[in-house]
């Protein structure tokens, strides 16, 4: 067993936990101060149930059968590779049994590397239809979509067999189709993105839907979110190397330099649309390059690294308008951020990809193949949760009452105030 590389894979899942948590901030800051414990509880919610059911049959699916899957990524009755439940098995593998150290890594370090992007996906999806969600409704679409939709699309993007540095076996996407997607810009952020649009549209608009509908209650919060964000950020693009080498390194150095690039990039067309140059609009910045880096951050070199954020910045800074434009309300811009910057990132790729990009290879076939994954991640992602949110909201109801959501829904939904100061609070 490979300690050094075992504790960079813990250490990175880790770090990729707290960018739940960081994201809890983010989005918290930017709701209504009403709503802020229960915009922080759709996400920490998302912890505790993915998180359980992650052990229970979440990897099982997502990785079934080592590395062999089929269309839908679910092999027999649910593709549950029951090899997993084997638990003396895994105990034993864990505590360093020589002969299933091939990888220089016990399995469930592994294991749990891949259970904390899972949390943060669902996560991500939350931010469409802030000021507006019943608590219970969310986890039970939270529930229903990670089992249907996330992990067979992360069996599709992340099982895969390499043998002598190129993909044998595995899903769908990234072994029949060829996509490049090192860190999840599909399985992650596309999937994310396609989701959150899709609840935008079944919760509908807020009452006042207009530009500057909101103001951020508390700036430093999403700040505060935003920092840990990037911070976790790093267990998240290295971290996907599975080892402490070269490639985590480029993946390291991209995830510094893409995101602070976007920064200005979003920071341009502020000030050239607005006059001003925002603080949100300096955090916002840093996550769509962080998304949109995601996918490319082993394949693209630092200089092309730079390119990807400043565009990834503009574009989606220019993006987060096309709800007031096409009349959905995704509160957070999840879709202007994760699905625009998400696409961006994958197709950069297709063009600037070292090795397999337009620009070294002479060859389209790249940009087609990421587009195709893509797309097939976007559609398959909006229509399962188009379908799963509508019978939500048809059954025990996804949205709260409109007197409720006027006033603010911390005290309705969970009994608590994020700020209670005098009086009897004291």
């Amino acid at each position: 067993m490979d300690q050094g590389n075992t504790g960079f894979v813990l250490i990175s899942a880790a770090l990729v936990l707290l960018m739940t948590p960081g994201l809890a901030f983010f989005y918290g800051g930017m709701v209504k101060a009403k709503s802020v414990v229960s915009m922080m509880m759709l996400s920490f919610g998302s912890m505790g149930l993915v998180g359980v059911l992650w052990v229970i049959y979440g990897y099982a699916i997502s990785f079934s059968n080592g590395g062999t899957s089929t269309f839908i990524g679910i092999d027999g009755v649910w593709g549950i590779d029951t090899s997993f439940l084997n638990l003396d098995a895994q105990v034993k593998n864990a505590l360093g049994d020589p002969s299933a150290m091939a990888s220089g890594h016990p399995d469930l370090a592994f294991v749990a590397f891949q259970a904390v992007f899972a949390i943060i996906t669902v996560a991500l999806i939350s931010g469409a239809i802030a000021d507006r969600a019943k608590f219970g409704a969310w986890m039970v679409f939270a529930g229903i979509w990670v089992t249907l939709i996330y992990f067979p699309v992360a069996n599709w993007v992340f099982n895969f067999t390499v043998t002598d540095g190129k993909i044998t076996d595995g899903g769908w996407i990234v072994y029949n189709l060829g996509v490049h997607d090192f860190a999840g810009g599909t399985a992650v952020h596309i999937n994310a993105g396609a989701a959150g649009l899709a609840l935008a549209i079944v919760l509908g608009k807020r009452f006042g839907f207009s530009k500057g509908i909101t103001q951020p209650h508390n700036v430093p919060l999403t700040l505060l979110g935003a920092g840990l964000l990037w911070f976790g950020w790093f267990g998240f693009n290295a971290g996907s190397e599975i080892a402490a080498d070269g490639i985590a390194s480029i993946a390291f150095i991209n995830t510094l330099s893409a995101p602070a690039a976007a920064m200005l990039g979003w920071l341009i067309i502020e000030k050239i649309k607005h006059g001003k140059a925002t603080s949100i609009g300096a955090a916002s910045g840093a996550v769509a390059g962080l998304v949109a880096i995601t996918p490319a951050c082993d394949i693209v070199n630092p200089g092309w690294g730079l390119l990807l954020g400043v565009l990834a910045g503009a574009l989606c800074a220019l993006a987060i308008d096309l709800k007031f434009a096409l009349g959905f309300d995704d509160s957070l811009d999840v879709v202007g951020i994760h699905l625009v910057g998400g696409i961006f990132g994958t197709l950069f790729i297709g063009v600037f990809g070292r090795g397999i990009g337009v620009l070294d290879s002479g060859d389209w076939h790249q940009l087609g193949a990421q587009a195709l994954g893509a797309g097939a991640v976007l559609l398959y992602s909006f229509l399962g949760a188009l379908v799963i949110g509508f019978i939500i909201e048809k059954t025990i109801g996804f949205r709260v009452k409109a007197e409720d959501e006027i006033a603010g829904i911390d005290t309705v939904v969970h009994g608590e105030e994020a700020y209670a100061f005098g009086g009897a609070h004291v």
